[in-house]
C-alpha cells in the first residue's frame, strides 16, 4: 500500500493534534563504532532526518529520548520545537527509554508513534499511512515490508500504562502479542521500515541506497 504525500494533511486538525511521537536515541551505538544519531545523512544528520520525517507527516508533539552524549544531541537540536526526556542508563533495554518518553507525552494525546533513531529513511508517507490506519480504528499499527515487521509502531494510548511497564526483554512484541486482536500489520512499499542500521556497514549501505552516494563527510 502507498499513500499520497498530501494524504495526512487531508485529515482533520483534531486527528493530527491527537498524535504524539517519541524518538528513541539514548543508546551508545556500540555496534556502530560511531555515535549513530549525529552521523551525516544526506545534507543533515541521522536524528534530524528522523525528526524531519515526523514533522513532515504533521506530528508536532515529539519527545526525543536521549542518554549517551545527551548534551551533544540537545545542542544539535537546540533550535527545534521538541521535548527531551533523559534515560539515565544508556545501557538499559529499549523498554526503559520508551517509559521515559511516555512519561512526558502530552496527556491530551490519543496515540503514540514510537520511532527509532536508526530508521532515518522511513518516509513521512509511511508514517501518514500508519496514522490513517489508527484513525480508522486500529489500536496497534505496525508496518511490514515483504512480510517482515518493522518500525515505527503506532500505539493507541489506551495502552499508556502498559507502555510504562513493558517486559524488558520482549518490549513492544509482548504488548502486541497481548492485544493481537487489536493489532494491524500494514504492508508498505518501503524496505526501510525493516532495515536496521546497527553496524558501520549497515550505515554505509543505507546511505548509498537512499542517496546513491557515500556520506559526504564522516
Amino acid at each position: 500500500m502507498s499513500v499520497r504525500p498530501s494524504e495526512f494533511k487531508d485529515q482533520s486538525p483534531k486527528t493530527k493534534d491527537q498524535i504524539a511521537a517519541i524518538l528513541l536515541a539514548a543508546g551508545r551505538s556500540r555496534r556502530m563504532g560511531a555515535f549513530k544519531p549525529l552521523l551525516p545523512f544526506g545534507d543533515t544528520t541521522v536524528i534530524e532526518s528522523c525528526l524531519n520525517n515526523l514533522h513532515t507527516a504533521g506530528i508536532e508533539n515529539i519527545v526525543v529520548v536521549v542518554g549517551h552524549r545527551a548534551e551533544e544531541v540537545r545542542a544539535q537540536l537546540r533550535n527545534l520545537n521538541i521535548t527531551f526526556a533523559l534515560n539515565p542508563d544508556p545501557d538499559s533495554e529499549m523498554s526503559a527509554s520508551i517509559a521515559c518518553g511516555v512519561e512526558l507525552v502530552n496527556e491530551n494525546a490519543k496515540a503514540l508513534l514510537i520511532s527509532l533513531v536508526d530508521h532515518p529513511a522511513v518516509s513521512s508517507e509511511v508514517i501518514a499511512l500508519l496514522i490513517k490506519e489508527w484513525s480508522q480504528g486500529a489500536k496497534l499499527v505496525q508496518p511490514e515490508y515483504n512480510g517482515r515487521g518493522g518500525h515505527p509502531v503506532l500505539i493507541d494510548l489506551v495502552y499508556r500504562h502498559e507502555l510504562l511497564a513493558l517486559d524488558p526483554q520482549r518490549g513492544l512484541r509482548a504488548l502486541i502479542a497481548a492485544h493481537r486482536e487489536e493489532a494491524r500489520r500494514v504492508s508498505v512499499d518501503s524496505p526501510y521500515v525493516a532495515r536496521d542500521m546497527n553496524t558501520w556497514e549497515d550505515y554505509l549501505r543505507l546511505h548509498q541506497a537512499v542517496f546513491g552516494a557515500a556520506p559526504a563527510r564522516i
